[in-house]
């Protein structure tokens, strides 16, 4: 038996070596010779890198697309949104007038050219079929550069019905409609000739303009847009108190005062007339 102390240090094989010998196998560095190098400029393609998952939590094996996506979705989460425009609604840029408003360009416009306001007369409760109806032959009488708004000036009004309060559209000018154009034979033909016209406000035959202060006026009372109380009763009248202190309490109107929306009742407490001021709401006509 060879002595061991005269084999060269470092030369003794390890595990592996002993066992490639034991069964024969070719070591790996000989089938690595047996293929084509490399170039050394070459660089090993990069592993996949495995999705990253949320700071502290742990993703069992095979579960690692899952956490992918919740990564996603966090993020695109916490990105800055858009803001949400209610379905229907329609954005107008800065500086563009709502459908239906007119510029004060194009309104001076019009009225160099001879616009103006009239009333024209129509079987009541036909206000919105006339409009309607006039809005069709405006188009189908190429009428649109004389003839151009028609209005049915109505308010909200707050009303006080057994008890419930709710809010109706009431007519301002029962019976009538008002038209922006410019007159002439062809156009009066139009408005005049339309279903459920009755005919122009005027003297006589000759239809007559309404002034500018009466249209601003009529303008400004459309803009407000506050509901008005409906009264039911006037100066004088039996009315009864539905609720407050004086609830069930009955008394006659002494003094209406619209500007504070509030009417002045007299109540008969203790033998004695007493004036109580009340809100519209808080009376109701016996």
């Amino acid at each position: 038996m060879p002595d061991d102390r005269n084999r060269p240090q470092g030369t003794k094989p390890d595990a592996a070596t002993l066992a490639q010998r034991l069964f024969r196998d070719e070591p790996e560095d000989r089938e690595r010779e047996a293929e084509p190098a490399a170039p050394e400029s070459s660089q090993p393609a990069a592993a996949p890198e495995a999705p990253e998952s949320p700071v502290g939590v742990l993703v069992p094996p095979g579960e690692e697309a899952d956490a992918a996506e919740a990564v996603q979705a966090a993020d695109e989460s916490a990105a800055p949104q858009a803001p949400v425009t209610a379905e229907g609604t329609v954005e107008l840029p800065p500086g563009v007038a709502t459908p239906g408003e007119v510029s004060a360009e194009d309104e001076a416009a019009r009225a160099a050219r001879g616009a103006r306001w009239f009333v024209i007369h129509t079987y009541s409760g036909y206000e919105n079929k006339v409009r309607t109806n006039l809005e069709r032959r405006i188009a189908s009488m190429g009428q649109a550069d004389k003839i151009f708004r028609i209005l049915v000036p109505t308010e909200d009004e707050i009303e006080i019905k057994d008890g419930k309060r709710r809010i109706a559209k009431k007519k301002v000018f029962p019976g009538y409609v008002l038209v922006e154009m410019i007159m002439d034979d062809d156009s009066w033909y139009v408005v005049r000739n339309t279903p459920g016209v009755t005919g122009f406000v005027g003297s006589g035959a000759k239809p007559l303009p309404l002034q500018d202060r009466e249209v601003k006026t009529i303008l400004k009372q459309l803009g407000d847009e506050t509901p008005k109380f409906r009264i039911t009763y006037q100066k004088g009248s039996a009315v009864r108190i539905n609720s407050g202190p004086f609830m069930d309490f009955s008394g006659v109107v002494d003094e209406i005062l619209p500007e504070k929306e509030k009417v002045r009742v007299l109540v008969s407490i203790f033998g004695r007339e007493t004036p109580v001021e009340l809100d519209f709401a808080q009376v109701e006509k016996i």
